[in-house]
Formats: structure tokens, sequence, C-alpha cells
């Protein structure tokens, strides 16, 4: 047998912090061999990051490694920095979750990949740019040309993966490191990202080291599998075996991590919380020194919904569709034309001033739980906030009022004086849940809520959800890329694109029978479906 490219054995990592050591890799072992995928799964906080950054040596200065890892046969733990320097980016290159974090938004995407060729290849000018455009039509950026002058926020999520692939790519690596390359993108886009890959190694001869925590893109894309769990590997195996016979009680878990089953049905007297009729969201595009209107962007176009007490609308689509413009119109956030009604009143024409007393029925919960949350409140002060605006009817204290929400989502009030970073992801999810919910709404949008979580964490809020709209009678409007989430929560689904409802009906129908050929797309994209086949539901 050949020698594996990259060799990971007894791998420990800790990180000193105020005296204190937490240990984050203890004992870790595998093997990558040329040409082959392996995937590190796991949940948030595992260890699988840490592990891959390891490889070439990316920690922070606080951390103690010890163990070994050899790339072709090279140990790279304690060596010196030119070798390092020689390995990263050359032979070993790496693809990042977020690629606007991971990108320059000061320069073009050209000067970003010309940087790295003149860098480590010595190519500039007419060389170097004939590589670039190479580079990016491999990849599948159309009409690559008239994108090289282009600024990272003027691409589409999709479009920057992918120049993180052709700038991972530029310098013939032989090991490709993903780590969470797909988990910020639509189905869509995540299943064109991921054919990519697998043909770009397919004829480029690469080894992938694939780190995620979506079990349905291992089974599709991995050889083999190592399952970690709190800084371990806890089981490997080749992709079959861990699928079909998984040994260890925590892969057994992950594999069962998906949202299953139906909400309850809508008493057929429910009434109804908000509608739409025709709704239009169009932002002008101005040019010139009088800034004349020369055009729309057609954000929203002609949206008409209902949603009634206990009942889920899932809107689904690829980002851009129109989703959260359509959610921000309804709640009055963003000018809109068409009527707009709140249990039964036009509220399309009121002004700022009218709307106050009546968005404590209309509340939203986003998609991202670190972000959504201020870091220097605590937990009681974010939970409380909506209290001092509005008066929900409840003469008790606020804090005894934020101690039965938090219970009520599954936070201990206990911990109501600790700040959202003391927290997890599924743990502040809950507690943005709670900030909605303490206002007692009729109407709640529900933004991408679980698509920044773990599955098993996302399996949690989807009952938590499914079990607050049984006991208050609340209205969802659930918005995802998440078809599979969409199918668990949603009564009703609108599909969107580019502004247009191109197809809208009950879920089972739009699952099993999906008219419009967008639509089957996404279902393919979604649930892996080959031509003709259907959604269980």
């Amino acid at each position: 047998m050949t020698a594996p490219l990259l060799s990971v054995k007894d791998l420990r990592i800790a990180f000193r912090q105020d005296g204190q050591v937490s240990e984050a890799v203890r004992g870790v072992s595998f093997d990558v061999a040329r040409g082959e995928t392996v995937a590190l799964v796991g949940e948030s906080g595992s260890g699988k990051s840490i592990t891959a950054l390891s490889t070439v040596d990316l920690l922070p200065d606080s951390a103690e490694v010890t163990g070994s890892v050899t790339y072709d046969g090279a140990e790279m733990i304690g060596a010196d920095e030119r070798e390092l320097r020689r390995v990263r980016g050359n032979d070993v290159s790496f693809i990042f979750q977020e690629p606007m974090t991971s990108l320059n938004p000061l320069h073009t995407i050209e000067k970003q990949l010309a940087e790295s060729l003149a860098l480590h290849q010595g190519l500039r000018g007419a060389a170097a740019r004939a590589r670039i455009l190479d580079l990016l039509d491999k990849v599948g950026i159309a009409d690559a040309e008239s994108r090289l002058a282009a600024y990272p926020h003027q691409l589409s999520g999709g479009q920057r993966q992918r120049v993180m692939i052709a700038m991972a790519l530029a310098n013939g690596p032989n090991l490709l490191i993903a780590d969470e390359p797909t988990t910020a993108l639509d189905v869509t886009i995540q299943a064109q990202i991921l054919e990519l890959l697998a043909d770009l190694q397919k004829h480029e001869g690469m080894s992938m080291l694939f780190i995620t925590h979506d079990l349905g893109i291992v089974r599709r894309f991995a050889d083999r599998v190592c399952v970690m769990e709190r800084g371990v590997i806890v089981e490997t195996g080749h992709v079959a075996e861990i699928f079909d016979r998984p040994q260890h009680p925590y892969t057994q878990k992950l594999l069962a991590a998906e949202a299953t089953g139906l909400p309850d049905p809508v008493a057929d007297d429910a009434p109804e919380i908000a509608a739409t009729e025709h709704l239009k969201v169009w932002f002008p595009i101005q040019k010139g020194l009088l800034k004349r209107t020369v055009g729309h962007v057609k954000a929203v176009n002609d949206a008409t919904l209902s949603v009634r007490a206990g009942e889920t609308v899932g809107v689904v689509g690829e980002s851009g569709s129109g989703k959260t413009t359509l959610a921000l119109a309804i709640m009055r956030l963003i000018s809109s034309e068409g009527p707009i009604t709140l249990e039964g009143r036009r509220i399309d024409g009121l002004k700022s001033k009218a709307m106050r007393p009546l968005r404590q029925a209309m509340q939203v919960v986003f998609q991202d739980p670190y972000g959504s949350l201020s870091p220097r409140m605590t937990v009681a002060e974010i939970v409380a906030e909506g209290l001092r605006l509005h008066d929900t009817g409840d003469d008790r204290p606020r804090r005894e009022q934020v101690s039965d929400i938090l219970t009520e989502v599954g936070i201990d009030p206990a911990a109501m004086d600790r700040y959202p970073h003391e927290f997890s992801g599924g743990q502040r999810q809950r507690i943005a849940i709670a900030r909605a919910m303490i206002l007692r709404p009729k109407l709640v949008v529900l933004d991408e809520p679980t698509s920044a979580l773990d599955q098993t964490v996302q399996v949690q809020i989807v009952e938590l959800l499914r079990d607050l709209q049984r006991r208050h009678g609340l209205a969802y409007l659930f918005i995802s890329h998440d078809l599979k989430v969409v199918r668990a929560l949603s009564h009703k689904v609108i599909v969107m694109k580019r502004g247009d409802v191109v197809e809208a009906g009950d879920a089972a129908q739009i699952f099993n029978a999906p008219r419009d050929a967008y639509t089957r797309a996404l279902m393919a994209a979604a649930f892996d479906l080959k031509a003709g086949e259907a959604v269980a539901v």
C-alpha cells in the first residue's frame, strides 16, 4: 500500500487562557489517501475545524499541540515557517464556510487571484490574467472576463464560493480542505458546488478533507467518514458502512437527526391573521445627477397569501428571490403596494405612529442568533426589552414574566443574568424565540431560524416551534431554503423566484406533485431525487 498523503496520529490540541487549560482535540488519528475524500462530521464544538487548521499549523499562539501530522511524509507539527509557507496554498488549500469573510471587500476578484499566483508561482501580467480566466471558467463563472473587475459584494453567494474554489485551486494543490463550504448556500447552489468539487477532484486528482455537519452531503460525496464528538473520533469507516450499520450511539443520533413528521392540522374555524393581495415591492433604479428613475428592481411582484391562526406558510426560493422582502413588507417595515391585512384590518396605509401599537402582534425571529442578540445585554434584558414598549396586559413583575417564557422555550431561568456568548447556538436561538413570544404575538415571521444550527439542534427548534404553535395558536410565516424543515413545519408553501410567486398551494401538493420546473429543481436538489421521483410526505 502507498503511504497516505495526510496522516494524523494521536493529535491533541489544548488552549490555555487565564491559567486554565481546555482540551479541544483529544487523541485524534486518521489518514487521507491520495485521491480520496474523507469527511469529518460532528456538531459545532466537536473539534472538526480545529483539527483541520492544525494540519498546516494555522492555530493561534494560545494552542498547545502534541502528536503528529505528516503531509507527504513531512512532519508539520514543529516545522519551520519556511516549510509551512511552502506547503500552505501550494500543496494544501482551504475553502471556508463564509466567502464574504474570506475575500477582501476592498479588492477586485482579479487582484485577489493574481496575488496568490504572484506569491506562489511568480505569474504576473498577461500570464496571470490568462490563468485567472482559465480558473474562473473551470469553476463555472459565466462570462469570466466581465467579472474580473467585480468586488465580492457584487457577486451572489454561489459566485463568491466559486471564486474561493478558484483561489484554492490556483496553485494546483494535492490536498483540498473544505470547511463547511456549502452551509450558507441555497439547495440548488449547494448541489452545484458539490457537483463542481466532485468533478474538479476527479479531473485534478486531488485528495479532500471535507468538514461538515450535514450527513446528507457526506453520503453523496465522501469515501470515508470520521465522526467526531467533543474532540474525539468515536467512529470511522467507509460511507456505506457508517450509514448502513452505525455502531456508536452518537453516530446513530446524528443519522436520526432530521426534522420529520407533519404539523398539526389547522382548525376549520381558525381566523385569518394576516393576508396580502397582489403585493408589490419595487425598488427604483436611479441614475444621473438628477437621480432620474430609469427602471425598477422587482423584488416582489404580485404576491398573494393568507395565513390563519395555528397555520404555517412556508416561503421558499433561492437567495434574492424576494422571500425576506415579502416578510418585511407584510410587517410594514418597508414600503409596498397592495392590500395588507392584520386580523381583518387594513394596515398598508397606516403611518408609523398608528402602526406602533400593532407591532406587538407581529414579531420576527432572525437567522443568526449570534448577530441578533446584543452582546452587551443580559438575557433578562434582551427578553424583557419589548415589555418596556408594549403593554401585554400582564401586571406581574418583568423578571417573573421573563422566567416563565424562558422556561417555556427550554432555558433555565437561573441563567437569565448571563450574556449571549455564554450560550450555545441552539440556546441563543431559543432566547431569540423567547424575546418574540413574551409579547404574545399573533403572527411570527421566522426568517431562516434553523439554517445556522446543527441538524440535531434543528430538530429541537422545530419541535419547540410546533409546541408553541399548538399551545398559542400562532400563525407562522416560515422563510427557509431548507426544504426538509419546511416540509416538517408548513401547511402551505409559496415558491418564489426573482420576485415572482411561481407556485403556491398545500404543502403536500407542492412536495408530491410540483407543477413548475423551478420547484421541481429545488426538490431534486434538496432531496437528491432522480427524474420523476416525488418527495415522501
